[in-house]
């Protein structure tokens, strides 16, 4: 009797552990799954002529393997490129000064409805900040600035004052809302005292200052992380041969080398300082700027990647450094919208270029400019841009402009971490797709023509067919 229910015994395990192990073959390791037929595809279209506007419509399906259209959009979730750090904007001092204007109730709303994780939120993941002031502030100001003649090379009166007074307080607001949020932050100018022309517009670093400027980034990030927030990348300077802004610096990549490798980063190594150093922050049209400091052996180990923004050049001047140097991160960081654009120009060139186009030319992030203005297209420095227009407008209300839909469309659906995966344009359709830390599948899809476009989106063995009407973008969720 022993023996057999031994018998019996062993038999039954030896069934169990063939289920497990088939189990285990047909959901688990490397072995991708068919997309189950009847699967739910959700989508949220925005339209050029305003008559949809970030809106969930009805779910389409799976439904067999053989597309009914011969415009295919191919999904493929084992061909993997770069993990995402977010989409969003610069929180500018203006920003911030507007939005602090608004009622406690007000302002949590906002917050709320742009970074929070709500069914009605558009969930922004990245920001930027002005190490200082931006063109877009209320003022010109560093956080040493002294009276003409003075210098203060131990930055003995260094202070974040300005700032403590609506941006580190919004943003604490928004670190409530999400803790996770990533913050780069760049400066339009050094100290004036540190430049060889005295002046908040133009001008270069003096020499004999890099290492004190190298001091000023390390108190910057200490004092802010002294504040609950952590600054996770820099750049040494917004738009480096732009010197007609104001505030505004000249850094050539020579320049920039030089502080980098001689100044910064053992600045920052010496200071235990993790936040990386991302080089450039300027257009695709000199590529050669970023790769002139990637390719010094002493400073790459100092830097992260590089920054771009696309107001001159091609934006496949992203892969051009990609390929040359595969090892480092590529940021998208800044592009305006106009007060005289329009809400489907607008929207077509930015999905199609910094969203779509960065992305797939391997950044790991997508930022139009700025977060907020007024009516007037306010604040702006004397000499700043006056024809910038925000996300928002606040104007005894919220207008929400075209950059809320732009970014709103990536920013809803595609958390940090998830991964960029293979998706390919056909005819006037121009595709991106990730896959979330959760799972789900992400498609951003612009549909660049006049005319509603019927296709099918493959993946997995299975498709699904529908269509997208002209001059309009669609996130798709599965």
């Amino acid at each position: 009797m022993k023996k057999r229910n031994t018998t019996i015994f062993c038999f039954v395990l030896i069934a169990l552990l063939s289920l497990h192990f088939n189990c285990k073959k047909k959901g688990g390791g490397n072995t991708p799954n068919p997309e189950p037929q009847g699967a739910t595809i959700n989508w949220w279209l925005t339209r050029g002529n305003l008559t949809a506007l970030l809106q969930k419509q009805n779910p389409i399906v799976f439904a067999g393997g053989n597309p009914s259209t011969p415009l295919i959009i191919d999904v493929d979730s084992t061909q993997r490129y770069q993990t995402i750090d977010g989409f969003g904007f610069t929180l500018t001092e203006g920003s911030a000064y507007l939005i602090n204007k608004l009622s406690i109730t007000e302002r949590a709303a906002l917050l709320q409805e742009l970074f929070g994780k709500g069914e009605n939120d558009i969930s922004i993941n990245y920001l930027r900040l002005g190490i200082g002031a931006t063109d877009l502030s209320t003022k010109v100001y560093t956080y040493n600035d002294l009276p003409n003649g003075q210098t203060d090379v131990p930055l003995a009166n260094f202070s974040l004052g300005q700032d403590e007074v609506d941006v580190i307080p919004v943003l604490k607001q928004i670190l409530a809302i999400n803790p996770n949020i990533k913050i780069m932050a760049t400066p339009w100018t050094a100290p004036v005292w540190m430049k060889d022309n005295g002046n908040s517009v133009g001008g270069s670093l003096l020499p004999q200052y890099y290492s004190v400027y190298a001091q000023y980034f390390v108190k910057y990030i200490q004092q802010m992380q002294a504040k609950g927030i952590t600054i996770h990348a820099i750049t040494p300077q917004n738009e480096p041969l732009h010197g007609g802004n104001n505030p505004s610096m000249v850094m050539t990549a020579v320049q920039q080398l030089d502080f980098i490798k001689n100044h910064l980063g053992p600045a920052f190594q010496s200071a235990g300082i993790t936040t990386k150093i991302v080089v450039y922050d300027h257009n695709c049209d000199r590529p050669d700027y970023p790769m002139t400091i990637l390719s010094d052996a002493t400073a790459r180990q100092y830097v992260d990647g590089s920054a771009f923004h696309l107001y001159a050049g091609d934006i496949t001047a992203l892969e051009t450094v990609h390929n040359a140097h595969p090892d480092k991160n590529l940021y998208f960081t800044e592009q305006w919208t106009g007060a005289s654009g329009s809400f489907e120009g607008d929207l077509k060139w930015h999905i199609r270029n910094v969203v779509i186009g960065s992305l797939r030319n391997w950044s790991k992030v997508a930022l139009n400019w700025n977060l907020a203005n007024d009516g007037l297209y306010d604040p702006h420095t004397p000499g700043g841009c006056d024809q910038c227009k925000g996300a928002i407008t606040l104007n005894g209300g919220v207008l929400r402009n075209v950059g809320y839909y732009i970014i709103g469309h990536a920013s809803k659906f595609v958390p940090q971490g998830s991964v960029r995966i293979s998706s390919n344009n056909v005819g006037n359709l121009y595709s991106v797709a990730f896959v979330t830390p959760a799972g789900n599948k992400v498609l951003i899809l612009l549909n660049d023509g006049s005319n509603n476009v019927n296709f099918s989106i493959r993946y997995k063995g299975q498709s699904a067919g529908t269509s997208i009407p002209g001059n309009s973008v669609v996130t798709y969720v599965w």
